[in-house]
């Protein structure tokens, strides 16, 4: 060290500022303990306060299981010996053991009565027959029809449209189908909404493919009271031209439609979809016993056969009751079944087994 400096702490103003600073640590020491013993109850109760403000989650509803059982049981038209015990033979068959649906289901609490039909052809049915409030008035008469015959179940309307139509040209891709624009979906749904009723949209696949023809109905099928129709009638093997031969569909083409409908219902939070399959012979659909309803999609085999009424309730015996899938729909023809009788009526329907729950008008 050189003569002459000082050493730092033997400076006359380091132990003056080494004081203050010390004095001034602990002034904020102080204080700091003073605010949280002043303040920290205050804020508990605040947290208290938000913590009782949070809403609990409210659960969500379940289905009411011995209501649906009960209603399958009465659906099922088990007739009843005189011990009082149902026939063994209809008891195997129905009411089927499927899955129980998630709550908000419309089966087997509803019936649904739906016309169906395109806009662009007075001919495919009666819901392009007719101009729209003369058509929707028609079938709030076949509701109503159906609501006296039944009192016991609610009846909710329904606009079956064919979003995809068989063709009997190739077609610019050479699928056989023509798919209608939404300008005319959403005319449906306009309709529907009219009514406070429900859609189903109904593919003919012609050569294409469910796996193809499902996914531009999506953003429809994402609306909680649109629905889907699949008609195997349409479904054309190679080579195989829409009405020079029946078509055919296999479970696992459905099982297809239920997973599509089933991963919108839970990726959009909605009540189950209805899945609608036409059927009038053996082959339309093959390996029936494999279809697998879910719980969020409930799956209707309709008889979508025309004729006489001994034909059509053969029909619903031989590929709808004896075959059984879940729910069961019926088909009445205001032309086609017209020209070999009388329509059958609400009353004859309701003594079938099983029981429809779903109605369609053509």
């Amino acid at each position: 060290m050189k003569q002459g400096e000082k050493i730092f702490y033997n400076h006359p103003y380091f132990w003056a500022v080494l004081g203050l600073v010390f004095i001034f640590l602990a002034v904020l020491y102080l204080e700091h303990r003073f605010l949280s013993r002043q303040f920290s109850p205050k804020l508990q109760e605040v947290a208290e306060v938000k913590s009782a403000q949070t809403p609990t989650p409210t659960p969500l509803p379940q289905l009411d299981f011995a209501a649906y059982d009960a209603k399958l049981m009465l659906i099922a038209n088990n007739p009843v010996s005189a011990t009082g015990t149902a026939s063994s033979t209809n008891i195997a068959l129905w009411p089927v053991k499927t899955a129980y649906p998630n709550y908000g289901a419309l089966l087997p609490f509803n019936r649904i009565v739906a016309y169906y039909g395109n806009l662009y052809s007075q001919n495919m049915g009666v819901l392009g027959e007719y101009p729209e409030y003369e058509m929707l008035d028609k079938l709030s008469a076949e509701v109503a029809k159906w609501q006296a015959a039944d009192p016991s179940t609610p009846v909710i309307p329904a606009l079956h449209y064919i979003a995809v139509v068989a063709q009997g040209g190739p077609g610019k891709d050479g699928m056989y189908r023509m798919r209608m624009p939404d300008s005319e979906i959403n005319k449906v749904l306009a309709m529907a909404k009219e009514i406070n009723g429900i859609v189903f949209l109904d593919v003919q696949l012609g050569q294409s493919s469910v796996q193809t023809e499902l996914p531009p109905l999506e953003k429809y099928l994402k609306l909680p009271k649109v629905h889907l129709g699949i008609d195997p009638e349409f479904a054309m093997k190679p080579g195989q031209r829409p009405g020079t031969a029946v078509g055919t569909l296999d479970a696992a083409d459905i099982n297809y439609a239920a997973n599509f409908l089933s991963e919108i219902v839970k990726l959009n939070n909605l009540p189950p979809k209805i899945l609608v399959i036409h059927r009038f012979t053996q082959a339309m659909v093959t390996n029936y016993q494999d279809i697998r309803p879910l719980p969020e999609v409930q799956v209707v085999m309709d008889m979508d056969g025309f004729g006489g009424q001994a034909n059509k309730l053969n029909t619903y015996k031989q590929y709808i009751y004896k075959q059984p899938v879940q729910f069961t729909g019926f088909k009445l023809f205001y032309k086609n079944d017209l020209v070999h009788g009388p329509m059958l009526t609400p009353e004859q329907i309701l003594k079938l087994t099983p029981i429809p729950v779903y109605i369609q008008y053509q």
